[in-house]
């Protein structure tokens, strides 16, 4: 559909409510509140979420910020849940015991942490089983709701609670894990990677696509936090809008196994400028770690060359 912010909020009121306790500035709400106004007004949702940030800070009983079905789940159980609940469903309307023209959407949330690293054996089971359902993760780049702990989503370098930058050790010695493409090698029908602010159009597209393809479909979506990444508050927006540019979180569909790449900055952005406002990456500006700044560009550069080729190659095999 052609997308209208304004006639979007008018049609669409929010499924996701104000009166969470999500921190200011945090990216895990825009999220939630877009990808669910990608539904159709009449179409009802069984929303599963993962314990982290979003959980504690948006269902605390007996108040909850979600106005369609919830389920909280453990840590590790948001894509078992939601597909365990989707083959319900099913099973159900099989038997005659829900409407034909009853439409429900099986949509599953987690952070980085209970995505990439505790949930990844259930997601990657829902997604080879072809589940008709969305997993959303929403990528915050650590386990930031109990004290912000290095995940496989935390970049190489980040000071963390549990990779602490110091003499000996200058923070996470590991590189980022590629989630999107390790799902996109399930060979599901939609996969993509979308920010949480600063580009709504992309996100709100990319919702409305993973939700109505049939089958599974994956959304990764960066949504930094202030806390745990030391920006301020009102700078959510920049902090976006740097990690496309500099291409450290490029946007991206994969459609049946074709790449599209769906934005290619023109003048693509040093990594530094992403790197330089937030506190986690403050050690890395010291004299004598220049090196640290040029290992983060190569590796950006790198996965950025990658996709591209990806996308080439994808493009022609299936001309």
């Amino acid at each position: 559909m052609a997308y209208n912010l304004k006639e979007i909020i008018a049609e669409k009121p929010s499924r996701f409510t104000s009166g969470h306790r999500m921190c200011a500035g945090c990216g895990a709400p825009p999220v939630a509140r877009m990808v669910l106004r990608a539904l159709k007004p009449e179409d009802h949702a069984v929303i599963s979420v993962a314990t982290g940030c979003m959980e504690v800070s948006t269902f605390i009983y007996p108040y909850t910020a979600w106005t369609d079905s919830f389920i909280h789940t453990a840590f590790e159980c948001a894509a078992a849940n939601a597909s365990g609940a989707e083959a319900t469903y099913k099973a159900l309307k099989r038997k005659g015991k829900i409407s034909e023209d009853q439409t429900t959407k099986f949509i599953a949330f987690g952070g980085d942490g209970g995505t990439y690293d505790i949930g990844l054996q259930s997601l990657s089971g829902a997604m080879e089983r072809g589940h008709d359902m969305v997993y959303v993760c929403y990528d915050n780049g650590a386990y930031m709701n109990t004290g912000i702990q290095r995940s496989s989503a935390t970049p190489r370098f980040a000071d963390t609670t549990t990779s602490p930058a110091g003499k000996v050790i200058p923070g996470k010695m590991q590189s980022r894990k590629d989630l999107s493409n390790i799902i996109a090698n399930h060979h599901i029908p939609y996969v993509a990677q979308t920010i949480a602010v600063n580009n709504f159009k992309d996100l709100y597209e990319k919702s409305e696509k993973a939700i109505y393809t049939e089958g599974p479909a994956f959304l990764n979506v960066l949504a930094p936090c202030p806390r745990g990444w030391g920006y301020n508050t009102e700078d959510l927006m920049q902090i976006n809008k740097l990690a496309v540019e500099t291409c450290y979180w490029p946007l991206y569909e994969v459609i049946d196994g074709k790449y599209i790449v769906n934005y290619k900055p023109k003048n693509k952005l040093p990594v530094e400028e992403f790197l330089k406002p937030q506190k986690r990456f403050k050690h890395m500006f010291k004299p004598g770690n220049e090196w640290m700044i040029e290992e983060f560009q190569k590796e950006v550069d790198r996965r950025w060359e990658e996709l591209l080729n990806l996308e080439e190659t994808t493009n022609k095999e299936q001309e």
